[in-house]
């Protein structure tokens, strides 16, 4: 009882601080701090959101009127813009009249938009901050666009990386499942036991292997292999992180299924066989529902590897933060983000609270994926009773 309380507290306490860590995103703008973005007190427009000021530096919006303001060009600055303006000597030496200059130019170019650090921001400054809208949830869902580290605004969206999660492990589990259930029926009810015996240690024993060398296998042969054979620019692609997926996941697959028959009672099978059905009719109308739960359970554990598999996956799919329409194209899921930047994101930042609400995504995902099984494992259940 004790050792269930104590696991119990556990596994709450860290669900709690991931979605604690998650929701800061959601509290923040996102533009990083100690900056900001200014414009010329005589400009109406007040408020821009964070897509609309990404189009602004991209020059896709080149006009203050297509953003609500006047009929005027839009001129970009940036801190090292400044000697387009001013001289050295008139910044001064140790760039003393910086802050000044700068309270200068955005009071005298109306189409001006700054983007500067606030130890620039002079004590009269008499330029207007522009309000920048927090992240909202539907937008993080919904944006096609992870630059979380993006200037002047951290584009958020995390939709290219639900995709590629899913996609990934979709391929996996259907290239994964019906094969290793072969295997299974093939372990428990065909092979031979000298067979059996040689096989199933070898079997389980690539369970044990790291993921970083399944990453290896698949960068050096399955790689390559997808580019010749689809006539492919880079292999790195989709496909080739469900394959090296569907190869992880086959050990425990096959493992549990085939435990899972061969627990099937021998007075079924023999009535079955009694009855005059054949062997694959006993395997099909017999076996397979009796041990319907291990098969699922094994499915279970085969998709939790699949949708939580991180190094691997980071070596073999391009790592490429767009959103995928086949899996012949470069892809970069959840877990794979969250390996790569977290260690090069400030601890309590915008980028470091943005990764832990990807946790918060892939936990929803998994919890989902495990409620789904068990909801139909239970109805079947209902159904034999």
């Amino acid at each position: 009882m004790l050792s269930s309380a104590a696991t119990s507290i556990i596994v709450v306490l860290i669900v709690f601080f991931l979605f604690m860590e998650g929701a800061g995103v959601f509290t923040k703008k996102p533009i990083e701090d100690g900056f900001l973005l200014a414009v010329s007190p005589s400009n109406p427009v007040k408020k821009l959101e964070p897509s609309q000021i990404k189009d602004i530096f991209d020059q896709k919006i080149t006009n203050w009127k297509e953003v609500g303001g006047k009929d005027e060009p839009i001129v970009l600055f940036r801190t090292s813009d400044i000697s387009t303006y001013y001289t050295d000597e008139e910044l001064g030496e140790n760039f003393e009249f910086f802050p000044a200059k700068i309270n200068e130019l955005i009071s005298k170019q109306p189409g001006i938009i700054a983007f500067f650090s606030d130890k620039y921001k002079a004590e009269n400054f008499s330029g207007r901050e522009l309000e920048i809208n927090k992240i909202k949830v539907f937008e993080f869902l919904s944006g096609e666009e992870w630059f979380p580290t993006a200037q002047p605004i951290a584009q958020m969206g995390v939709k290219p990386l639900i995709y590629g999660t899913l996609w990934v492990s979709l391929g996996a589990i259907l290239i994964a499942l019906p094969i290793g259930l072969a295997a299974a029926i093939f372990l428990s009810e065909i092979a031979r036991k000298k067979v059996r015996n040689l096989v199933k240690p070898l079997i389980e024993l690539l369970a044990g292997i790291p993921s970083v060398v399944y990453g290896f296998f698949g960068l050096v042969v399955i790689v390559p292999l997808i580019q010749s054979t689809f006539n492919l620019p880079v292999g790195e692609t989709g496909l080739a992180g469900s394959v090296v997926l569907a190869i992880m996941a086959l050990p425990t697959i096959i493992t549990l299924s085939e435990d899972a028959m061969r627990n099937t009672p021998r007075a079924m099978k023999e009535a079955s066989l009694a009855l005059g059905a054949s062997q694959w009719q006993t395997i099909y109308k017999v076996v397979i529902p009796h041990s319907a739960s291990g098969i699922t359970a094994g499915a279970i554990l085969g998709i939790g590897r699949a949708i939580g598999e991180t190094m691997a996956v980071l070596m073999v799919t391009g790592n490429a933060a767009v959103i995928p329409h086949t899996l012949l194209e470069p892809v970069r899921t959840i877990p794979a983000t969250i390996a790569a930047e977290l260690g090069e994101a400030p601890n309590g930042g915008l980028h470091y609270e943005a990764l832990f609400a990807l946790g918060c995504i892939l936990f929803i995902i998994t919890f989902g994926i495990n409620l789904l099984v068990e909801l139909v494992s239970s109805k079947q259940k209902h159904k034999k009773h």
